[in-house]
């Protein structure tokens, strides 16, 4: 029995490589993440056709990672029946956030959307809770989460160039996102893949599907202008939307609900200042001050553990909220 067991150094190795890949995930979903918003922006001013953009960055993805895994560079899951209905609810809850988030940037500034986003912890770590087996954060953790909210209520007071418009848009991307979040962990945790690549494919390619009909009718229309600066911020949002898709998956894997959500607002920093260099609707320096209260309290954030039964075993995740197994004594 001895001999099965894992040397010190085997764990002390395992955690350094479980380390260098969540920070390479990290890293990525941060310099992915901190341009989107900004790059998005751009996008839908320079080609007022949301549809059509959204469409192209997830059409382009789906496209880019099956010719990949055709050539053999990558591994990609190929299409089933069941993996494509447990992805369907997945690929939904990703369009319908990206949809909420493009058209929410046509009527509010960045720092807007940036801010309602820092006050998604506070729900999403009860849903952590309640569906996905975690338990309730610590003191530390509740002062982060009260600090967001607390920057979030500073800044909307401060912010004069806010639009009411926006305001209704940002409502509804923050129950769809808040659904997103915990659905795609669950889903995550609980559908078996070949690769993160597999991940990326199926839920940008059933999130594009819907947006045909759309992305056709902008296309016809005739008012939008193709120019070198339109094809230009269309591609990068593209590039972009392929990356963060790839890092998002990953991070998911890696970290509760709560924590993703997290991660992101601290990537809103980066956001905040190439906003400011690129675009002239930008908050006010009382409201920026805000926003940074925000961000520093999700900075210190400590991700909840798993909670126990009241047999001791860890709940499981993947069940949310069922015990992980049954005690071998039980089955027998």
């Amino acid at each position: 029995n001895q001999e099965l067991e894992p040397k010190p150094m085997d764990r002390s190795a395992g955690k350094v490589t479980e380390k260098s890949q969540l920070a390479f995930a990290v890293a990525g979903y941060a310099i992915c993440s901190s341009c989107m918003l900004v790059t998005n922006k751009v996008a839908v001013h320079v080609l007022p056709a949301p549809s059509l953009v959204l469409f192209a960055q997830l059409s382009s993805a789906a496209m880019a990672v099956w010719g990949f895994g055709e050539a053999g560079l990558i591994t990609v899951d190929k299409l089933e029946m069941k993996k494509v209905i447990a992805f369907t609810p997945v690929a939904f809850a990703f369009l319908g956030v990206i949809f909420a988030n493009i058209k929410t940037l046509q009527y509010a500034n960045v720092e807007t959307f940036i801010v309602f986003r820092a006050s998604t912890p506070l729900v999403i770590t009860f849903c952590d809770c309640i569906f996905l087996g975690r338990a309730l954060p610590g003191t530390r953790s509740w002062i982060s989460l009260v600090g967001l909210l607390a920057g979030a209520i500073g800044y909307v007071m401060a912010d004069s160039s806010v639009e009411v418009n926006g305001y209704k848009w940002v409502m509804v991307w923050y129950g769809v996102f808040c659904f997103d979040q915990v659905y795609i962990k669950h889903a995550v945790d609980s559908v078996k893949m070949e690769s993160n690549w597999g991940r990326v494919f199926y839920c940008n390619l059933l999130a594009s599907i819907p947006l045909i009909p759309s992305s056709y009718a902008e296309l016809m229309s005739g008012k939008m202008e193709w120019t070198v600066n339109s094809v230009t911020a269309l591609s990068a949002s593209c590039l972009l939307g392929c990356g963060i898709s790839y890092f998002a998956f990953l991070c998911r894997k890696a970290l509760s609900a709560t924590s993703f959500t997290v991660v992101g607002n601290c990537c809103k920093i980066a956001t905040v200042v190439i906003n400011y260099f690129i675009w002239d609707l930008h908050a006010t320096p009382t409201g920026i001050a805000f926003l940074l209260v925000s961000l520093v309290s999700a900075f210190f954030y400590q991700q909840a553990p798993m909670r126990k039964s009241t047999t001791g075993h860890l709940l499981d995740a993947e069940e949310g909220g069922a015990q992980k197994q049954q005690e071998s004594t039980g089955n027998k």
